[in-house]
């Protein structure tokens, strides 16, 4: 999976809480709203520098929450954990780290109880051959 797969995957499951997300289609979904937040803060700080409150980062953040939320409980389930896990995260700086580390294990092998691995079908590239 690459990084337009995977935020088109996340656009395309705006509000789907099923199933099961890849470490890939988390942590790209991650860096695109970081750096598309960096962006739009720098473009208010341009377009409106004496205001207080930074309407495009306001509007963009209001657009990725649901399913930001949604990649979030997708990737839980792909470690075997409810959804409701992600509630964790309102506990200070111990939420958030136990969540990190959640989230950047590996995911189950094989199916489990919120559906198939997402990786099972997936073709490996070979290994390239060693030089005679």
């Amino acid at each position: 999976m690459n990084f337009v797969d995977a935020i088109s995957i996340c656009f395309k499951k705006y509000v789907d809480f099923s199933g099961r997300a890849r470490r890939a289609e988390y942590w790209y979904w991650t860096l695109f709203t970081v750096v598309v937040s960096i962006c739009t803060s720098i473009l208010d700080a341009v377009m409106f520098p004496h205001n207080m409150w930074s309407p495009l980062n306001a509007v963009f953040n209001i657009a990725i929450l649901l399913p930001s939320i949604a990649v979030m409980v997708r990737r839980l389930h792909d470690t075997d954990r409810s959804g409701w896990w992600a509630l964790i995260s309102l506990i200070p700086i111990v939420g958030w780290i136990v969540l990190v580390i959640w989230m950047i294990g590996k995911g189950t092998d094989g199916p489990n109880r919120f559906g198939n691995d997402p990786l099972a079908g997936e073709q490996r590239a070979p290994a390239p051959a060693a030089a005679a």
